[in-house]
């Protein structure tokens, strides 16, 4: 059984960091794509960051393109999500998920293919 568990979320100040990890265990091989989405109150999910676990090509979106970085431990089987000069509007809820195989072209983020997901944890971006 796949499974993924996210840790590093909590409260921090406008401008400030913080980096989310994601322990990923379950899968036979290291051919899926993998990344970190988040929900805010009242809204759908949405694809921030995502990266194929095998290859390392990488999707951001254009709301945190140059201030978050997804980086992958092979070794550890652990995804990070390093969040710099965070905003208000980052606050949500972040969660990882993943599909059962890479798509061809690379991560497209789209929440509907990434069915595997994780619980998630409170990021709160205030003075």
């Amino acid at each position: 059984e796949v499974q993924l568990q996210a840790s590093g979320g909590g409260l921090v100040q406008p401008g400030g960091s913080l980096r989310l990890s994601c322990a990923v265990s379950g899968f036979t091989s290291k051919d899926f794509d993998i990344g970190w989405f988040r929900q805010a109150s009242g809204k759908e999910p949405w694809g921030i960051s995502c990266i194929n676990f095998s290859d390392g090509r990488t999707f951001y979106d254009g709301s945190v393109k140059g201030r978050f970085t997804i980086s992958r431990d092979n070794t550890m089987n652990t995804i990070y999500l390093q969040m710099n000069n965070l905003k208000p509007a980052d606050t949500a809820r972040y969660f990882c998920g993943a599909t059962k195989r890479a798509a061809e072209y690379g991560p497209s983020c789209y929440p509907p293919v990434y069915g595997i997901r994780g619980q998630g944890t409170q990021v709160t971006v205030s003075s």
